[in-house]
């Protein structure tokens, strides 16, 4: 007999829950594999259909293979792909030629044209900036993800190390010693955030990268790196 102090047998789910449970996991399998071949399969065919307009009908892929099979005209191949292969190659083309004296001699004339152009001026400088902020990784790029106090004392933020404070606001912060550009980004667009100068002492490099730090703002604190090794040392530092 069964008192009300007793503990409860915990109830086994039934048939739709556990179906539910499946479907669910699933789910969280198939969504991403599914989403991402889908993301890359439309990307490559709008290249495709922005970059195959512009070859010459002859030299078109679908024709090409029918010539070379030998196929009947009305046979009609989706060659999905090239576009994107002649879009890459003429890319790089562009970048080799842009390296070169010529080609700067011929950027710089181009843009003082544009300087002079007062509605495209600002649409021109506008993508220019965007586009060197998104593709110059190489050379613009966050140092190390790390932890602040912020706002106040014993609350801590994600953010992440740019450079070494320089010029008027290293001079006018009256810090004795080194002062670091922290950008602390928002959940979950880390695109817009803070720009925070911090003394070095009060900055705390975490060892994960910044590609896990970033994921970890943008799960809103779901998604944690798994380093069971990095996690051992620091506790056995500790």
């Amino acid at each position: 007999m069964n008192t009300p102090f007793d503990p409860e047998t915990p109830k086994r789910p039934g048939l739709f829950a556990r179906l539910r449970g499946s479907f669910l996991t699933g789910l969280v399998v198939i969504a991403p594999v599914g989403l991402t071949i889908w993301l890359v399969w439309s990307v490559v065919g709008w290249i495709d259909g922005f970059v195959l307009p512009l070859v010459p009908n002859y030299y078109q892929p679908d024709k090409l293979i029918q010539t070379y099979l030998g196929l009947e005209p009305s046979v009609q191949i989706d060659v999905r792909g090239i576009g994107v292969v002649i879009f890459l190659l003429f890319t790089v083309f562009i970048g080799w030629v842009a390296k070169g004296y010529i080609g700067r001699s011929l950027i710089r004339y181009a843009e003082s044209l544009v300087e002079r152009t007062p509605v495209v001026r600002s649409i021109y400088s506008g993508i220019k900036q965007i586009s060197e902020t998104v593709f110059a990784q190489s050379e613009r790029s966050f140092e190390k993800a790390c932890l602040i106090e912020y706002p106040r004392k014993g609350i801590w933020a994600i953010g992440f190390i740019s450079t070494t404070a320089k010029g008027e606001v290293s001079a006018r912060a009256g810090n004795t010693g080194a002062l670091l550009s922290i950008f602390v980004p928002t959940t979950p667009n880390p695109t817009s955030g803070f720009l925070l100068f911090f003394p070095a002492e009060d900055v705390i490099e975490l060892a994960m990268s910044v590609e896990d730090a970033a994921k970890l703002v943008i799960s809103a604190g779901l998604v944690y790196p798994n380093d069971k090794e990095l996690i051992e040392a620091i506790t056995h530092i500790k």
